[in-house]
């Protein structure tokens, strides 16, 4: 995991850790309206606790799990963790960048696509210039690795 992934799941945990006061007054507010059994905001302020706290066991557990990697520090000729990879799709001579990052910083909204997705299993190992072939849904896409970089 990068060292911005780490801190964005520990920002998300500390949010998720605020909200238990708040969830939990959302239930007691809830409980006043009375029958329990019947009461749909009982319900879902419960199911919403339960969801928050569900996640809040993942990301600790991810977070001790975690091996931090500062892509600044690597660097090479090679594809590999870390590494932003600028790409050049033959048929179209459209340019994509990717950075190639662990499976829970994924967000190809910005740029970040898991080192475990089938572009970047095509992309690992190789050099600039490298022909890569990705099956995608629309069909086999033939890319051309343009650049590498390491931030």
């Amino acid at each position: 995991m990068t060292p911005e992934g780490y801190e964005r799941l520990k920002r998300e945990l500390e949010a998720l850790k605020a909200d238990r006061p708040k969830i939990s007054k959302e239930i007691g507010i809830a409980r006043e309206h009375g029958d329990l059994r019947e009461n749909a905001e009982y319900h879902a302020a419960k199911d919403k606790q339960g969801l928050n706290e569900a996640r809040i066991a993942d990301l600790e557990d991810k977070l001790a799990r975690a091996e931090v990697i500062d892509p600044a520090e690597l660097g090479g000729d090679r594809v590999k963790f870390g590494a932003i990879v600028e790409l050049e799709e033959l048929d179209s001579g459209k340019t994509v960048t990717y950075r190639l990052v662990g499976p829970e910083e994924a967000d190809l909204d910005q740029g970040s696509i898991s080192v475990t997705s089938p572009v970047a299993k095509a992309l690992i190992n190789r050099e600039v210039g490298d022909e890569v072939q990705v099956r995608a849904p629309g069909g086999v896409r033939t890319y051309e690795i343009a650049d590498i970089r390491w931030q």
